[in-house]
C-alpha cells in the first residue's frame, strides 16, 4: 500500500519538530557557555575538555557508552508506553526491580557461568514486566492515574532494594551486595560490555515493532485516540496493559544489564538513581522515536562523562553539566509544545499560502 503523501503544512510541522531538539541543544550549550564565562573560565576550552573526556579515545568512548546504556533502556521504556498513551513514570522502579531480581537469581541460587547470566537477564525482564503490570492493572480496572501509581511504586522498589543489599545479600554487613561472580557477568566487546550492543539492537527492534508491524499500529492508534480505536474493534484495555508490561520489561532488562555489566557488579545505594526520569526526558526529546532515543541517550552520556574532565581542566563545578541537561529538556519540551499551538500552526499555514501565491504570480 502506497504511503500517504504529506501536505505542505504537515511537512513543515515535521521539519520544525525535527529541528526543535537541535535548536534546544544549541541554546542550552550557548547559555552554558555564558555561565562558564561568567565564572571567569573559557567556555571553548571547557567544551573541548568535555569532548576530549568523553570521546577522546577508545577507553573514554567505552565509558560514555556504558553511561548511556541504562539511559537507552529507560528511554525506550518511556517511549514505548507513551506511544500507547500511558505515562509510565515508573521506569526507575522497574529498572531497580530488574536489578533486584537478577541479584536474587544469581546470588540466591548460587548460579555462575552462562546459565547464571541467561537466567539473571531473564529474571530482570520478568521482574520489570511484573512491576509494570501492577500500575497497568490498577489503571484498567480502577481507573487510577498511572503517573501517581508508578511514582509510588518507584519508592517501594527503592526501599525493597535497600532491604536486599543491607540484609539479604549484604557483603559482610556492609550496605552493598556481594559482587556478581566473574563468570556470570556480561562479556566485553571492544572495551565495553555487550549490554551496550543489546540496548542498541533493542532500540532498533522497538522502532520496527512500533512503526512497521500491525501490533505497533494498534499501539499508536490507541495512543492517538483510544475511543476511536475501541469503536474500530481494537482491544484497548489489553493493549494498554501490554504497553505497561512491555515497557516495564525493557526497563527491567536495563537493570539486569547494569548489574551484570558495569562495575562494581553489586546492588548498593544509588543503583538506578535518576535513570527513570532521565529516560522520560530522553523519550520526549527524541519525540518518542526509539532510534532517536539512542542518540539522545548517547549525548547525555557524553555530558555525564565529559563533565568530570571539564571540571578538572577549567575548574568549574559539574553542576554546569546538570544545568545544560536541564535546559535541553526545558527548551525541547517547550519547543515541541509551541509547534503544536494553533497560533503557530496558523502562522505556518499563512506563510505557506503566501509562498504558494507568490509562486503562482511568478509563474
Amino acid at each position: 500500500m502506497a504511503k500517504k503523501a504529506l501536505s505542505p503544512e504537515e511537512r513543515s510541522e515535521k521539519r520544525m519538530m525535527i529541528l526543535t531538539p537541535i535548536v534546544a541543544v544549541l541554546l542550552a550549550l550557548i547559555i552554558g557557555a555564558i555561565i562558564i564565562a561568567c565564572l571567569g573560565k573559557n567556555p571553548f576550552e571547557g567544551y573541548a575538555a568535555m569532548i576530549q573526556g568523553s570521546l577522546g579515545d577508545g577507553a573514554k568512548l567505552s565509558k560514555t557508552l556504558e553511561r548511556a546504556c541504562p539511559l537507552i533502556f529507560t528511554g525506550l521504556c518511556a517511549a514505548f508506553a507513551y506511544k500507547c498513551g500511558v505515562f509510565n513514570l515508573g521506569g526507575e522502579g522497574q529498572f531497580i526491580m530488574g536489578g533486584c531480581a537478577t541479584a536474587t537469581c544469581v546470588l540466591g541460587l548460587g548460579l555462575e557461568g552462562p546459565a547464571g547470566l541467561a537466567l539473571g537477564l531473564l529474571a530482570g525482564i520478568v521482574a520489570g514486566a511484573i512491576w509494570g503490570l501492577l500500575p497497568g492493572i490498577m489503571k484498567i480496572t480502577r481507573g487510577l492515574n498511572e503517573m501517581i501509581t508508578t511514582i509510588m511504586l518507584n519508592y517501594v522498589a527503592m526501599y525493597f532494594m535497600e532491604y536486599i543489599f543491607k540484609n539479604v545479600y549484604s557483603d559482610n554487613g556492609l550496605p552493598k551486595t556481594v559482587a556478581i561472580p566473574q563468570s556470570a557477568r556480561l562479556p566485553e566487546v571492544l572495551g565495553t560490555h555487550v549490554g551496550v550492543i543489546l540496548a542498541i539492537v533493542l532500540g532498533i527492534f522497538t522502532w520496527y515493532v512500533i512503526f512497521r508491524t500491525s501490533f505497533g499500529f494498534k499501539i499508536r492508534a490507541v495512543g492517538m485516540n483510544p475511543i476511536a480505536s475501541k469503536v474500530n474493534g481494537f482491544p484497548v484495555r489489553r493493549l494498554v496493559l501490554l504497553a505497561f508490561v512491555l515497557s516495564g520489561a525493557i526497563a527491567g532488562l536495563g537493570g539486569a544489564v547494569e548489574l551484570l555489566g558495569k562495575t562494581p557488579y553489586r546492588l548498593a545505594d544509588g543503583f538506578g538513581s535518576g535513570f527513570g526520569f532521565d529516560g522520560v526526558a530522553i523519550a520526549l526529546i527524541a519525540q518518542l522515536n526509539p532510534i532517536a532515543a539512542i542518540f539522545v541517550a548517547f549525548f547525555f552520556g557524553v555530558l555525564s562523562t565529559g563533565g568530570t574532565m571539564m571540571q578538572s581542566v577549567i575548574g568549574v563545578p559539574t553542576a554546569i553539566v546538570e544545568i545544560i541537561r536541564g535546559l535541553i529538556i526545558i527548551f525541547a519540551v517547550a519547543g515541541m509544545a509551541a509547534v503544536k499551538l494553533p497560533k503557530i500552526k496558523a502562522y505556518v499555514a499563512a506563510r505557506l499560502d503566501a509562498r504558494a501565491k507568490k509562486a503562482e504570480v511568478n509563474a
